[in-house]
């Protein structure tokens, strides 16, 4: 008998699935085209602002991917090292003059100190819990780094609360905000500053990762850890720099998110960070590319769903999507089914 007459079937509930979705999705979709074809102006400014609110996912979500690709692990303290880097933007606005009732804002070097500030101290803060959290139980059974994770999210928050208060505090103006047409459609500088610096940085850490020793020495672990240290790549230090360079992304994806958002509490990076992790997973998780994708779509999806069914609705979508993309495509957009040996 040839393997074409011995395969198995496909159950009907999965050949079913893609059929569901499509339905479960047309109406908000409908909902969606029906406001587009109403007003394609502001159909076009949800669309651009979709696109700048994916920007700060995708930053987001490239530390998740690029932690996931060498060792993994998802580092869901990840957000939460997100929230620490707007603050630290706040505070070096704030000793620079610039703060929230100042009424004034600052200027190039007040928004590039607050941008080095924020990922130099959040590179080092993830290089941190690489080395006292995670390196500990890196080849303990895989569940021991998730509740590891989970402990040292939970950790942050609630020193942030003992540090910062759980007051919301606003945004310090380091950017004076305008207006901006793009054609017939009108967006604030804001929005464009978002995505320019999340193409500048992405851009910047896929030639870093294709292109340089240390990039290579990350594909090297991220294929294979143990081979790796046998041909004398430093292992421990690749990682280090790993779980740096994400966090360096989270901590400017804090300051462009601070810009856009009136206020900053301790728990502010747990919805962005819980979306960057959806983004990742739609994309691809693992996958530098794909990450990006999945930011920008979930950016756009969220966008849209807040402007055209309900804001309070959005999230239940993003997360939705999720769902879908485990049970359609568990692989996400970009990646590829890897079978392990046993």
């Amino acid at each position: 008998m040839t393997a074409a007459a011995t395969a198995r079937p496909r159950p009907l509930s999965e050949r079913a699935l893609p059929a569901v979705v499509a339905l479960l999705a047309a109406p908000p979709a409908l909902l969606v085209l029906k406001g587009a074809a109403a007003n394609p102006v502001s159909f076009a400014r949800n669309v651009v602002e979709g696109v700048s609110l994916g920007g700060v996912y995708a930053l987001v979500a490239l530390g998740y991917t690029m932690v996931y690709g060498v060792l993994g692990l998802i580092n869901f303290a990840h957000s939460d090292v997100f929230m620490i880097g707007a603050y630290a933007a706040i505070y070096m606005a704030s000793w620079l003059g610039v703060t929230a009732n100042s009424g004034g804002s600052g200027g190039a070097l007040v928004t590039l100190a607050s941008f080095a500030f924020s990922m130099v101290t959040c590179a080092a803060l993830g290089m941190t819990i690489e080395r006292f959290a995670y390196r500990p139980v890196r080849n303990a059974p895989k569940l021991t780094p998730l509740v590891t994770a989970i402990g040292v999210s939970m950790l942050l928050q609630n020193l942030a609360m003992l540090g910062f208060t759980s007051t919301p505090r606003a945004f310090p103006p380091v950017v004076r905000s305008a207006t901006v047409a793009l054609g017939p459609v009108n967006v604030t500088n804001i929005k464009l500053l978002n995505l320019g610096a999340a193409v500048v940085l992405m851009v910047a850490l896929t030639a870093l990762v294709q292109r340089t020793r240390v990039g290579r020495a990350m594909r090297a672990i991220s294929t294979n850890l143990d081979a790796a240290r046998l041909m004398g790549v430093p292992t421990d230090r690749i990682i280090a720099v790993t779980f740096g360079l994400g966090s360096a992304l989270a901590g400017a994806g804090g300051i462009l998110f601070g810009l856009d958002q009136p206020k900053i509490d301790p728990l502010s990076g747990v919805q962005p960070g819980l979306k960057a992790f959806v983004a990742a997973v739609l994309g691809g998780i693992g996958n530098i590319p794909g990450a990006m994708l999945g930011g920008l779509l979930i950016g756009v999806v969220e966008q849209l769903a807040s402007a055209y069914l309900s804001s309070s609705f959005a999230p239940a979508i993003v997360f939705s999507i999720l769902v879908v993309v485990l049970l359609v495509r568990p692989q996400g957009l970009l990646g590829r089914v890897t079978r392990e040996k046993v």
